[in-house]
């Protein structure tokens, strides 16, 4: 399949393992430049060892960073500083069977949410000045459907989703004359 994203910078949170993975190991077959993050230097080297592996001359990078802090998201965006596409993957979730910890929302959000928001308001603008460019947030069915012992998780997930609307509608409120 050619999708047309050769050359074209990829970043994908939350990448060395899981949906992230893939979405970075299909991207590399596509010839896409892609930067695979996690949290540790073994998970990222161990992961781009793998794309490698999968993807013959693949064009990928890795960076370590926390992206579920500020400090994290700053530290990475000074080594990736521009992107042509997004890739909001990094989640965390927990199923809890006290209802006290169904309700700790601020570390899931710090993580599922933020993350995403700190990295899309960075790389965003570029791609509205290039007049191209793709921001996606990975949700999931938690966004519809809050499963009990997940509250957090799919509070979060719904955040994405009403975050990544709205960014639709201010992206091509912005991009028209």
């Amino acid at each position: 399949m050619n999708l047309g994203l050769k050359g074209k910078k990829v970043v994908i949170s939350g990448s060395t393992a899981g949906i992230g993975f893939a979405i970075a190991a299909a991207l590399a077959a596509e010839g896409a430049q892609v930067i695979v993050n996690g949290r540790t230097d073994a998970r990222v080297t161990a992961a781009l060892e793998s794309i490698r592996r999968r993807v013959k001359n693949a064009d990928v990078r890795g960076i370590a960073a926390d992206l579920g802090t500020a400090p994290g998201v700053a530290a990475f965006l000074q080594q990736a500083p521009e992107a042509d596409i997004l890739v909001n993957n990094l989640g965390i979730l927990s199923p809890s069977h006290s209802w006290r910890s169904r309700f700790r929302l601020a570390p899931i959000f710090e993580v599922n949410v933020l993350s995403g928001v700190r990295l899309s308001r960075h790389y965003l603008p570029g791609m509205l000045k290039k007049n191209w460019g793709r921001v996606i947030f990975i949700s999931s069915e938690s966004a519809q459907h809050i499963p009990a012992e997940m509250i957090h998780y799919g509070m979060s997930k719904t955040a994405q989703v009403a975050i990544a609307e709205a960014w639709r509608n201010l992206s091509w409120a912005a991009a028209s004359p």
